[in-house]
């Protein structure tokens, strides 16, 4: 019944995010409708460049996961994955520099790759860790933090401690598939038989899929396919998302950071918060931590720094569409966990 109500709550959630979407590209004034001009135009620009920030990432990343579909076979996968916990989860966490993309993009590519063989706890650490461990990243960062070398370096520190934490802890812990079941019949069947396995074990995959038969330009002409069926899948998520995250930016006062700056617990709760809700791309967020320098100690920007790209607001809804909502739930406090004991221990180190 649940799961009925959230599916509609978001189907007419996400229909009336795209008939905004669509009157602000075809130039209608929203800021007509209400009596806050300023507020709603501030709205408008939050939420396109959301939506615009994270499209190209996202068509990216479905793209690349109909390629995986078409071309990648299952026995492929689990040959080139490592066996060994410890390998698995530094081969998630380093995914990201040679397959940098945004989380929008990872998801498709993840879910994909799991359903074909890759241990789920790989596939989870690539996600956490591969929207900070990548070299464009890396040079954001160290752009934004040119007088602060120390706090950009620990950034990258900090968030490969915590993958790895994170890779291992579900990788003896988790007991069951993270993914929803597909819709068709075969693989709810496959599901059941094999939702009793740990995740890092490779399942027995019984999916024939058809789409592994045939020549290079039958399955070039089936990509497409797969990539909207994909595209149209993530977006609803990403566009509900991006509409929360620019109401909910919209209607936090900048009086809020300085109540909280002085508190060194309430501070590093607050800026994860704040990285939650902005959901920034991990490729501009270095740039707003820069700017709240003179305002929260180094160790609350970490957190900031390192929690936003791991898990926010479009990211979770994005995540729900493809995790079991529980795990997504257990997920998101894990990271908030080792994200904020991480921080304040760096902090008690020195090393920011």
């Amino acid at each position: 019944m649940l799961s009925i109500l959230f599916r509609l709550v978001t189907g007419a959630a996400t229909l009336v995010c795209a008939a905004l979407l669509v009157l602000i590209f075809f130039g209608r004034d929203v800021s007509e409708w209400s009596f806050d001009s300023a507020r709603l135009q501030n709205f408008k620009i939050i939420f396109l460049s959301i939506i615009l920030e994270a499209l190209p990432f996202l068509l990216i990343g479905v793209f690349i996961s109909a390629l995986l579909q078409a071309f990648v076979s299952d026995n492929l996968i689990q040959k080139l994955t490592p066996r060994n916990p410890i390998a698995g989860t530094l081969f998630g966490s380093l995914l990201g520099i040679v397959l940098p993309l945004c989380e929008c993009g990872m998801i498709p590519i993840v879910r994909r790759l799991i359903r074909k063989g890759l241990p789920a706890y790989i596939g989870i650490v690539y996600i956490v860790a591969g929207p900070i461990i990548n070299p464009i990243v890396f040079g954001a960062t160290f752009a934004a933090f040119r007088t602060n070398k120390e706090l950009a370096y620990s950034r990258f520190y900090l968030a490969f401690l915590v993958s790895i934490a994170l890779g291992l802890i579900l990788y003896y812990f988790m007991k069951k598939s993270p993914l929803k079941p597909e819709n068709s019949v075969n693989e709810q069947v496959h599901n059941h038989h094999h939702d009793h396995s740990h995740g890092h074990k490779h399942p027995h995959v019984h999916m024939h899929e058809h789409n592994h038969e045939g020549n290079w330009v039958k399955k070039m002409a089936d990509t497409p396919g797969h990539a909207a069926e994909e595209f149209f899948d993530m977006g609803k998520f990403l566009i509900l998302g991006s509409f929360i995250t620019a109401l909910l930016q919209t209607f936090i006062s900048r009086e809020s950071f300085a109540a909280v700056a002085d508190h060194e617990l309430v501070s590093h709760f607050f800026m994860m918060g704040f990285a939650y809700v902005l959901s920034l791309c991990s490729t501009s967020d270095a740039f707003v931590a820069a700017s709240f320098t003179s305002m929260f100690p180094p160790a609350a920007l970490l957190s900031f720094l390192v929690f936003g790209p791991m898990i926010d607001l479009k990211n979770t809804f994005m995540m729900l569409a493809v995790f079991r909502k529980r795990f997504v739930l257990k997920f998101s406090l894990l990271i908030a966990i080792l994200v904020l004991v991480g921080s304040i221990l760096f902090d008690r180190l020195g090393l920011v």
